[in-house]
């Protein structure tokens, strides 16, 4: 069962060929055998997943079932989930049990999912290897000694080593479609404001989306569908209505119009990642699409953009970890002053407390108009490419990261060699456009994703355009040896 996709399990639930409840028995077991050697799971809700699929079975058996109704999921452990651990891969939120759901988990919950878990995480999301986490790191399924990407690499793992059919991701400058591509599954990040943000802990508001991960681009339409939609509980959520994701899967791509970056393709890029990039193109240019090489000016301005932007609204959402109201306190503080010094002190991480202080600096009176405000102005440049692009292509394409997944401690003393990873991904959060990640190949025996880019709100072609590619190859039902 568990190689089976979302969209076959929901079949087979719909058929009754098994329960819900054999099903996540199924799943459990499997979590229970792997699992301690990848630590993909920060916890794992056995009893609710249980109770939730007999639930399930009940909808089922009365003809009130969804499309969803009774396929096991994860919840990365950033949304909050009631009565539940929700940790942020923090010490800083260890003991923290949130009272309410995020709209995203009440969402996937109403649609009568069944939540295994909460999936391991870089702390606050901050991180692109999944090294961060205060729960120790995560192992990628392909390869045990190499990362899973991050921040979403605890989601993406447990998918790639079927141990769940699909979960949610959260990406700020990647965090989706990254892991995505190191764990050869499929990933994406909507339009920004299409998914809300209500109950998914802040890392920098206005970068932060939600977003599905799964095996194929099938499972992420199913999954989006449900996750997408006006709240009127997140004031950036983007009041339209929602198109059914699967309605336009099969769709002919003659005459779509695949726009080629230069500056996704120079010397950075791993050779051998081209060469299978190049190969990708091919199929698409066999079912129809046209290609045409644009240029993106200003995407190499996007990192050091980025992280003056991201820190600097991290400084501020992580203000509120105190150590009065909520999460880890110190123990026997002195006074105020000490207790705050210190409960922060202790309860955030390394990468964290940089980046707070990175933000901190460029807010401080001097050095706004230098860095911050200089920073915002570029951001603008960087959407307005990307505006302009769309008016000559459909679609942009290319490598999700300029390398396969790397090794334990590779970039954790340089951390600058580790955010230029994410350099291909950080200018579609700039610009809150819609882009997604699907196994293309391998290199060196390691996955490699490729990017798909879309104009706002443009999800439903994104997703046709990655399902025909996998209609006519295989490579996003490749399962690691170990784990099949």
């Amino acid at each position: 069962m568990h190689n089976k996709t979302i969209a076959e399990l929901a079949a087979g639930l719909r058929d009754k060929e098994f329960s819900s409840r054999e099903l996540t028995t199924h799943f459990l077991a499997r979590i229970g055998q792997y699992n301690p050697a990848l630590n993909c799971f920060i916890t794992v809700t056995e009893e609710l997943a249980l109770q939730q699929a007999e639930a399930a079975d009940a909808r089922i058996a009365a003809g009130k079932a969804g499309p969803l109704t009774g396929v096991p999921i994860v919840q990365k452990d950033i949304f909050c989930t009631k009565g539940v651990r929700t940790s942020c891969g923090s010490k800083m939120l260890d003991n923290f049990i949130a009272p309410y759901d995020a709209t995203v988990v009440e969402r996937l919950g109403r649609a009568g999912t069944v939540m295994l878990g909460k999936a391991n995480m870089d702390e606050f999301a901050m991180g692109s290897s999944n090294e961060t986490s205060f729960y120790g790191i995560v192992r990628n399924p392909w390869d045990t000694n190499a990362v899973p990407g991050g921040s979403s690499g605890g989601s993406a793992a447990a998918i790639a080593a079927r141990l769940t059919p699909g979960a949610t991701g959260t990406d700020t400058g990647g965090s989706i479609r990254q892991p995505a591509a190191f764990c050869g599954i499929t990933g994406l990040k909507p339009t920004y404001g299409l998914v809300s943000r209500y109950g998914m802990i802040a890392f920098a508001s206005s970068l932060d989306q939600g977003g599905p991960m799964a095996r194929s681009a099938e499972d992420c339409a199913l999954l989006l569908q449900e996750m997408a939609g006006f709240d009127e509980k997140d004031s950036t959520s983007v009041k339209r209505t929602v198109p059914d994701y699967r309605a336009g899967l099969n769709e002919r791509l003659a005459g779509l119009r695949i726009g080629l970056p230069e500056e996704f393709f120079d010397e950075a890029l791993d050779s051998e990642i081209a060469r299978t990039i190049e190969a990708a193109i091919a199929e698409y240019e066999k079912l129809g699409a046209e290609v045409k090489k644009i240029s993106l000016a200003n995407m190499r301005l996007s990192v050091p953009v980025y992280y003056v932007v991201a820190p600097a609204e991290c400084s501020s959402n992580l203000a509120r970890y105190d150590g009065v109201r909520f999460g880890y306190r110190c123990q026997n503080p002195k006074d105020v002053h000490d207790l705050f010094m210190r409960s922060r002190g202790e309860g955030f991480g390394a990468e964290v407390k940089r980046r707070i202080l990175i933000g901190t600096y460029v807010l401080s009176a001097g050095y706004y108009d230098a860095y911050y405000l200089q920073a915002q102005k570029i951001r603008r440049l960087i959407s307005e490419d990307f505006k302009q692009a769309f008016e000559q292509v459909d679609v942009i394409l290319g490598p999700t990261a300029p390398s396969v997944a790397f090794g334990f401690g590779e970039k954790t003393s340089d951390p600058i060699a580790m955010y230029l990873s994410d350099i291909y991904t950080i200018g579609v959060n700039l610009a809150g456009l819609p882009a997604m990640s699907i196994p293309v190949g391998f290199s060196s025996n390691r996955p490699v994703g490729m990017q798909l880019i879309g104009n706002y709100f443009k999800e439903a072609q994104l997703l046709n355009i990655a399902h025909r590619y996998q209609q006519v190859t295989d490579w996003h039902r490749r399962v690691p040896a170990n784990f099949m």
